[in-house]
């Protein structure tokens, strides 16, 4: 009997001429947690969506052999049956509906062709408690925090006896500790005898959880790492992944000049009309020219809301207290303002709020700043396609042309399109919210890289992060936030993840 529940071998996939996969091989060994790692389009979602039917046998060259046996799935629903799982970065719940519904739709209790609801409602329990979630299973999904949602999914996946768990970056929108918590259930899983397949740029998690790591790059297999080959750190996952050693990945900056403040609030409060509530409370806070402030704090901290209120307050909230651009008074009522007085805003959510998904680099890169490619109400293309051109080369955005929709980039791809269409609007000061989230390391290293040198180059910056080593590693200074007030400031030495935790959860 073999040690291995899958092996997929010589598996390739192309798509309209581009080879997504090249002769890959991957295998997994019963009950183990496999990390499955690369840069953003290395090919690991392919590789996924080909073992899990969303591209059927007939699309795709190899075999897949699942528990010993060659598998030819024709759809999701075949590899469902078999026992294998698979849960996405967007997950896919309906968030009108109650959590027994979600965990049980297209798998009902029925008898006699009538759903069994008191039934489904005590199966929900017990699949709740298996994934240690303690919810009540009548509870809508849309009144449940991102990590509730994502221990539904899994608990819906074990609903249908799930023998192989793949998790598509099943930590991106979580904090750390629903991200630990999510770690511990695999450990639990694993327990149970259940394998794991995880996809995650999350380094330091990866080196937490895997039993082995395997690493794609540009579409092919390059190394399976296990602790009897060769070990899983982080040093080692970077040299296979980028295919050269990245010593430190938060680049250092030259020591910079530090100019006068750029931008101060003073007694900031907001009230939120549409949830009812103050979820702004007396800040008080600066950033100065040519420095990268640090804004940590949990989900639900205030963070976003604080980027929002300073971007033009899109989102209508009831402002109070001082904003001062270089010394002036401001008060900004559209993003529009926003833009005029120098500040420009790089959404956590790319793909909802940042980009047009449908559209080209080039439309996407012009479109904060089409009044300076006009003349009488006419876009010059020819301009657009020479600023799109600079931002595509100064930002290594890796794409076949200009032309290229942006939804087909990958994740780090997109990131620095949505960079560089707020870099062309040409600010003094650059709100990154979450500016390397599910993105690969390499991808990581030249977003910093490009802000390092926006900071000489005279910008500031202010840079809301989920992960302490980003802000520790990018920050000149580190404000904490906390229910919506400022918990603290932190220079040099003081500024560590225990000091920052300790602020954040005060």
């Amino acid at each position: 009997m073999s040690d291995y529940i899958l092996e997929m071998n010589h598996i390739s996939k192309s798509f309209t001429g581009v080879k997504a996969l090249k002769n890959v091989h991957f295998k997994v060994k019963k009950g183990e947690v496999h990390c499955l790692v690369g840069e953003n389009g290395a090919g690991k979602s392919t590789l996924m969506k080909v073992l899990s039917g969303v591209y059927p046998f007939g699309q795709y060259e190899g075999d897949i052999i699942y528990n010993g046996n060659v598998q030819s799935f024709q759809a999701i629903k075949d590899s469902v049956d078999a026992g294998i799982a698979i849960i996405y970065q967007e997950l896919a719940l309906f968030p009108d509906l109650p959590v027994h519904e979600n965990i049980y739709i297209g798998n009902e209790n029925r008898h006699a062709g009538v759903i069994d609801w008191n039934q489904t409602i005590r199966n929900a329990k017990e699949m709740l408690n298996k994934v240690n979630l303690k919810v009540n299973p009548e509870t809508l999904v849309k009144d449940l925090g991102v990590g509730k949602r994502q221990l539904i999914e899994i608990a819906k996946a074990l609903s249908k006896d799930v023998k192989l768990l793949i998790l598509d970056e099943p930590t991106a929108a979580l904090n750390e500790d629903d991200s630990e918590n999510l770690l511990d259930l695999l450990r639990a899983l694993k327990s149970e005898g259940i394998t794991s397949i995880m996809i995650s740029h999350k380094l330091k998690e990866v080196i937490a959880i895997a039993d082995s790591v395997t690493v794609l790059r540009d579409g092919e297999t390059i190394c399976t790492l296990d602790p009897e080959n060769e070990a899983i750190n982080e040093r080692n996952i970077i040299k296979y992944m980028v295919g050269r050693e990245i010593e430190d990945i938060y680049p250092k900056r030259p020591n910079q000049s530090i100019g006068e403040k750029i931008i101060e609030l003073q007694g900031w409060t907001a009230y939120d009309p549409h949830v009812g509530r103050t979820i702004l409370k007396d800040i008080n806070f600066h950033v100065k020219k040519g420095e990268i402030v640090g804004i940590a704090g949990l989900m639900g901290s205030g963070r976003t809301e604080l980027a929002l209120s300073i971007f033009g307050n899109a989102k209508g909230y009831k402002l109070q207290g001082n904003l001062l651009v270089e010394g002036q008074q401001k008060t900004m009522k559209h993003p529009k303002e926003a833009i005029h007085s120098g500040i420009a805003y790089v959404t956590e959510d790319r793909k909802g709020d940042g980009l047009f998904l449908i559209q080209d680099i080039k439309d996407n890169i012009s479109a904060a700043n089409l009044k300076a490619l006009a003349s009488n109400g006419v876009i010059n293309h020819n301009e657009e396609i020479k600023v799109a051109a600079e931002y595509k080369q100064s930002l290594k955005i890796k794409a076949s042309s200009l032309e290229q929709t942006v939804g087909h980039l990958s994740g780090g791809n997109q990131q620095k399109v949505s960079l560089g269409k707020w870099l062309f609007v040409g600010p003094r000061l650059l709100i990154l919210d979450e500016p390397t989230r599910g993105i690969d390391v390499g991808a990581k290293f030249e977003i910093y890289t490009v802000m390092n040198k926006l900071i000489e180059a005279g910008l500031s910056i202010i840079m809301i992060s989920s992960e302490l080593g980003e802000v520790l590693g990018m920050s000149d200074r580190i404000y904490v936030m906390a229910h919506g007030e400022m918990k603290g400031e932190l220079l040099g030495e003081e500024a560590n993840q225990e000091n920052i935790m300790e602020l954040a959860t005060q």
